[in-house]
């Protein structure tokens, strides 16, 4: 399919607009990425899992994994937590040392 110029700068344009994961964690074709939503109650994390594969010569994705994949999966999915749980930390230390301090009473 032949795109006009007009449609590749549409295109293009939406490519750019398109949120983009704050992380990925990849080891072999087995990639997770790691987004941040803001929302009323603070900062949540969300995590997708993909399999890269190639199709001739041209790299694809799917969220369907074989038995051959699940140790890695595993794998991936850990190190994600891991680095999701220490964004968390960082958020909770940053949001106690922005929140406003009581001043204690003298006695």
């Amino acid at each position: 399919m032949e795109l006009f110029p007009d449609e590749q700068s549409t295109v293009d344009s939406r490519m750019q607009n398109k949120p983009r994961p704050i992380h990925e964690v990849r080891l072999g074709h087995i990639k997770a990425a790691v987004w941040k939503n803001e929302t009323e109650a603070g900062v949540r994390y969300n995590a997708t899992f993909s399999r890269l594969y190639k199709d001739g010569d041209q790299w694809k994705s799917t969220e369907s994994f074989g038995r051959d994949d699940l140790l890695l999966l595993a794998k991936v999915a850990d190190s994600t937590h891991s680095w999701i749980f220490s964004q968390n930390q960082e958020d909770d230390r940053a949001n106690s040392t922005n929140a406003p301090t009581r001043e204690r009473p003298e006695r």
